[in-house]
């Protein structure tokens, strides 16, 4: 992240637009006008938006690759085992939504009610909303400026019809780029609960012998829990080209039930 950002005077600031950190932000001339002075009247509306789902967690990482896709879509599989709870999946990889393929829902489209846009539901109790849903084809390519980008993720929080919700499992693009920096503004009155950071396994790496101590010493110096380790097993994988759940073929794995632990603490 750029200091830029770190030194954002913020949309009230009389600097808004026009402060050196400005300089190079997509949303500079919007920040600059009359229409960014004050407080985003949607981040009210979201919060009530929202109001009915209980527990709010992000999914990041600070590359792609590393499986953040695949643990969000676990993530919610392992939750929605318990028919008790509803749980949904809301994709903000706008560039690259891979959550309708790994959820088993390709080709599936989105549907409006009165009260805003429906999810698609991979069962009763787990529903998914992505922007994979609004393309005509899989391989259909989104190249959108980062205003664009927020305008839809600032939709999926305020129009989506979630009801009561137990678990909004939020799946975020990789890095640490404007759209988080958007999100995490969206949701700051929404009560998020806690975000979790997927890493690669340096510690196993061979190639790459760790010196450092990996990243549970990280989690060690930056005081947050370390949930704990995923072996990479490569029915994973292929469970989420074909859209269909590990917990479901494999769940005496050790996978499984690494991913378990997580999930339930046990």
């Amino acid at each position: 992240m750029g200091s830029g950002h770190r030194d954002c005077p913020g949309t009230e600031s009389e600097d808004a637009g026009k402060a050196s950190a400005c300089e190079g932000c997509p949303n500079q001339n919007i920040c600059a006008s009359s229409k960014a002075k004050g407080p985003d009247p949607d981040i009210a509306v979201i919060k009530e938006r929202l109001s009915s789902v209980k527990h709010k967690i992000l999914v990041l990482s600070g590359k792609g690759g590393v499986g953040k896709t695949t643990f969000t879509s676990m993530l919610a599989r392992g939750l929605a085992q318990s028919e008790d709870l509803q749980i949904g999946v809301l994709d903000v990889d706008i560039c690259g939504p891979s959550i309708p393929r790994v959820m088993g829902l390709d080709g599936e489209q989105v549907h409006q009610s009165g009260s805003g846009w429906s999810p698609v539901f991979v069962e009763d109790n787990l529903g998914v909303m992505s922007a994979g849903f609004l393309l005509g084809s899989p391989d259909d390519a989104i190249i959108w400026r980062g205003p664009k980008k927020n305008g839809l993720i600032k939709q999926f929080l305020r129009d989506v019809d979630w009801e009561d919700v137990d678990f909004l499992i939020i799946d975020t693009p990789p890095g640490t780029s404007d759209e988080h920096l958007s999100l995490v503004q969206y949701l700051q009155n929404a009560n998020i609960d806690g975000a979790v950071v997927i890493t690669t396994p340096q510690n196993e790496s061979q190639i790459f012998p760790p010196t450092t101590g990996g990243v549970e010493q990280m989690a060690d110096e930056m005081k947050v829990p370390f949930l704990g380790k995923l072996p990479l097993d490569p029915r994973i994988g292929k469970c989420c080209d074909e859209g269909t759940s590990f917990f479901e073929e494999f769940s005496d794995s050790p996978a499984a039930k690494a991913y378990q632990h997580i999930i339930t603490g046990n």
